[in-house]
């Protein structure tokens, strides 16, 4: 998908516009071969800067262009997959690249919420033609969208927690196992993203202005706070998941401990019983009170067994 969008300097509106005029945002998504090599003729840029962009396995970067000063920032931001049971929160790399003093460029492999918030206007002070501000706004954009994520990480940790507290379900436990690896992969690209910010906020990489840098620093700020969030809350989950493991475990135990007291219980009167059906002379058995004694017999020692047994702490 290839949409152009245009600050109109009179209204000082956002507008969709068709064709690539100076100072316009290129907004890529999941883009065709069609319009990769129509955004790169146009503009006149690599084609890697957009492919780096929609490789799943990019890590967060700066890659800059020296011939012509088109800079590349790469950087991690979160999205929730569909899962067969769970929703999955997991990480995309966002391409984001200023092309000299002409183009701003976003590239993504699937649609995201950070992008979508630009495009439905709900940014303040957002224009297309002021790029450093626009990375700064996407940069502050992101953070937050973590932290909110790591918000319903945490809600759906606790009610996934109620539901196990009330009965041991797979699906629950599937679910924390999803979070816990949703936490890791946030944790990895919010610390991969930490440094794309810090690199920034040298001022080597793009000129930096006064009004703009104070947005960088809150970026900044919300990315360390959402560091530490799923550091902590993944910290919990893995002392849960631990705990879990370790109920699960010996529930296991208390039910393998009570069925074999069981079936040493059910194996005294089969055992006594079996005595008696020997073709053998035995006590009682030409007594009329035979059969009566042989089942009083059989009683009284199975409840002598249950008795230690529940002494033993097998029974419960």
């Amino acid at each position: 998908m290839l949409k152009i969008y245009n600050t109109n300097m009179e209204t000082n509106k956002i507008e969709e516009i068709k064709e690539f005029k100076k100072g316009s945002w290129i907004n890529l998504v999941n883009p065709s071969e069609t319009e990769i090599k129509k955004v790169c003729e146009s503009i006149n840029i690599e084609e890697d800067f957009i492919r780096y962009s929609l490789d799943y396995e990019e890590k967060a970067r700066i890659d800059q262009e020296e011939d012509d000063g088109t800079i590349l920032f790469l950087v991690d931001v979160p999205i929730i997959e569909k899962g067969e049971e769970n929703d999955v929160y997991t990480t995309m790399p966002l391409g984001m690249i200023v092309v000299r003093d002409d183009f701003f460029v976003t590239v993504s492999l699937k649609k995201n919420k950070i992008i979508e918030d630009f495009e439905k206007k709900k940014i303040k002070n957002f224009q297309t033609y002021k790029k450093t501000r626009f990375i700064f706004q996407i940069l502050y954009l992101n953070s937050s969208y973590y932290l909110n994520y790591l918000k319903q990480i945490n809600k759906e940790t606790e009610i996934a927690e109620y539901i196990l507290k009330n009965s041991m379900k797979n699906k629950e436990l599937l679910k924390l196992l999803s979070l816990e690896k949703g936490l890791v992969y946030f944790t990895t690209s919010l610390k991969s993203n930490e440094i794309v910010m810090e690199k920034t906020m040298r001022g080597k990489i793009i000129k930096l202005y006064e009004e703009d840098g104070e947005i960088l620093e809150d970026a900044i700020i919300e990315n360390r706070q959402a560091i530490e969030m799923a550091q902590i809350y993944s910290n919990i989950l893995n002392g849960t998941m631990d705990a879990y493991a370790s109920i699960i475990s010996n529930n296991l135990n208390g039910v393998m401990k009570f069925l074999t007291s069981i079936t040493i219980i059910l194996a005294v009167p089969t055992m006594i019983s079996s005595f008696w059906g020997m073709n053998v002379g035995l006590p009682f058995q030409n007594s009329p009170m035979g059969f009566v004694i042989m089942i009083l017999i059989a009683v009284i020692t199975t409840i002598a067994v249950s008795w230690w047994l529940k002494r033993k702490d097998m029974l419960n």
